[in-house]
């Protein structure tokens, strides 16, 4: 015999919960057997012709046999269900299909109500009944809680999938780089430059992982990188101009978590940061990087002002690779756009109030050689960049050099470059060169160099250490440009903590292997 149950119900006891889906209409049925094999304890759909029958242990009442199985009014969402044959055999896909059609309890129990006269009258004959009356709002109680350890879980799950995607892609990149001496070397000052700033990472790594200011891993695409974290400030009274940042980490090992730390020195300034992630070599070679970051920079552009971005104030920042891939999606942006106009396109260079370069390099053929002398080999360099063929494809210093992008180079924003002049993984002569070819081809640029200035010390170690931080206050310079009450709050803003003893930066500085 088949009896009627309310969702909560069928999900909470022990029933055996079947559902059978045909020509897209739900059917739904709970069997219950008494210890003797016999049904018992029966519910009828609402459905169903006549009043509800008296609920009786032993054989279906002759009464209950004449129900007249009805045809589904398009499906459940009508409230309208349906007695299941014996002989069904259920769909292996059955739970998801409930799980994705009827979520409410609360829509379920209407389709399942009892009339007046079956809710006062029926006896409760058995144990199994009994079980049925447990109260509703319970049901919704552990649903909640349900809710709370599904979300834990799918957080879990998410962590565990990157580190399986970040260990695969690893010892997939291993064969590549082959394992001689340099790249052993190198990966064990690596480890050591880690191990020096680990007690100025966890403080960072705490505040990445519980801050209320940090919403992690909001997808912006359809690839498996496609993710971006947004840095917002506690107080969003107005809206906030948006820094749009893509990470370094020479085209192999960037992640968007690698931004916190500016990210967390910006939000404190009442800037909302988006940090960009984007495929990686070897999961991706440069147009794929591109094409990430460029999808990226569209969904800051047209969802940012339900975060409290001002969408008419994004700055475009990146760093190292990161300045090399952003360069790129803008000066691709610009000439997609004076090709064929703005109608089709996701977005627009004019949506970009300036772009931000830091210690990066656009010209990637006067750098293939000396990549190769600091270990990025050719070849590998080379097939990141999809062959030689493609490299003044991918130098924005070479583009915006061709007469035939003339109309797109005017499109571009006013472009600033900071640099160390210490830096040696990628020379300071890298932003200056560029920055003389956009001179001379009528965009407007600056230049800012700091001397003796690493590669990492900008980024890394100079906000670890606290204090002023000059690349910091450059960038909300040009942020906060026009903004007299930002510029006097930059000037009152009292100096960052120190998160990594003196002592400690001095050695990584030394053996870091950038």
């Amino acid at each position: 015999m088949f009896t009627w149950a309310s969702a909560p119900f069928a999900r909470t006891f022990p029933f055996k919960l079947d559902i059978f889906k045909k020509n897209a209409k739900a059917v739904i049925f709970v069997r219950s057997s008494g210890g003797d094999g016999s049904s018992s304890a029966s519910r009828r759909c609402p459905c169903a012709m006549g009043p509800p029958a008296n609920t009786v242990e032993g054989p279906m009442s002759s009464r209950a046999a004449e129900v007249k199985r009805s045809k589904l009014d398009d499906g459940v969402s009508g409230g309208i269900c349906k007695l299941a044959e014996p002989n069904s055999v259920p769909e292996p896909s059955s739970l998801a299909f409930l799980r994705e059609n009827l979520k409410s309890e609360e829509a379920l129990s209407r389709h399942l109500s009892l009339d007046e006269e079956g809710a006062h009258s029926q006896p409760l004959l058995n144990n199994q009944w009994r079980r049925r009356t447990v109260s509703e709002s319970n049901v919704l109680d552990a649903g909640g809680l349900r809710g709370r350890q599904q979300s834990f879980r799918d957080g879990v799950g998410h962590a565990a999938s990157e580190t399986y995607l970040v260990t695969r892609l690893s010892f997939k990149l291993l064969r590549y780089l082959g394992v001689g001496y340099r790249w052993i070397t190198r990966f064990l000052a690596l480890g050591c430059y880690a191990t020096c700033l680990m007690p100025g990472f966890l403080q960072v790594g705490y505040y990445y992982y519980f801050s209320k200011c940090v919403r992690r891993s909001i997808v912006y695409g359809d690839e498996p990188r496609n993710r971006l974290d947004l840095y917002i400030p506690e107080n969003i009274n107005e809206s906030k101009p948006v820094v749009a940042f893509i990470t370094g980490g020479a085209w192999i090992i960037g992640y968007k978590a690698w931004g916190s730390l500016l990210g967390q020195e910006l939000v404190e300034r009442d800037v909302i940061v988006a940090c960009i992630d984007y495929r990686n070599f070897p999961q991706g070679t440069i147009s794929d990087m591109v094409k990430d970051a460029s999808q990226g920079i569209s969904f800051v552009c047209n969802n940012i002002a339900e975060y409290g971005g001002d969408p008419n104030r994004i700055y475009l920042v990146g760093q190292s690779a990161g300045a090399h891939i952003s360069a790129c999606s803008l000066v691709d942006q610009a000439i997609k756009e004076a090709e064929i106009g703005r109608a089709g396109l996701s977005w627009s260079t004019s949506q970009i109030k300036a772009y931000i370069g830091i210690s990066g390099g656009y010209n990637l053929l006067g750098l293939v050689d000396h990549f190769h002398k600091r270990g990025l080999y050719r070849s590998i360099f080379l097939s990141m960049m999809e062959g030689e063929q493609s490299l003044p494809r991918f130098s924005p210093e070479l583009l915006v050099q061709n007469p035939s992008y003339r109309d797109a180079v005017y499109l571009l924003p006013p472009i600033y470059l900071f640099h160390g002049t210490g830096d040696y993984s990628i020379p300071c002569d890298a932003s200056t060169n560029f920055a003389d070819v956009l001179q001379s081809v009528g965009v407007q640029v600056e230049v800012r160099l700091y001397k003796d200035k690493t590669h990492t010390d900008l980024f890394i170690q100079d906000p670890l250490r606290g204090g002023k931080d000059a690349l910091l206050e450059d960038i909300l310079g040009v942020i906060h440009a026009g903004d007299p009450v930002a510029q006097a709050n930059d000037v009152t803003a009292p100096p960052r903590r120190r998160l990594v003893p003196e002592i400690f930066l001095k050695l990584a500085r030394r053996i870091s292997p950038f």
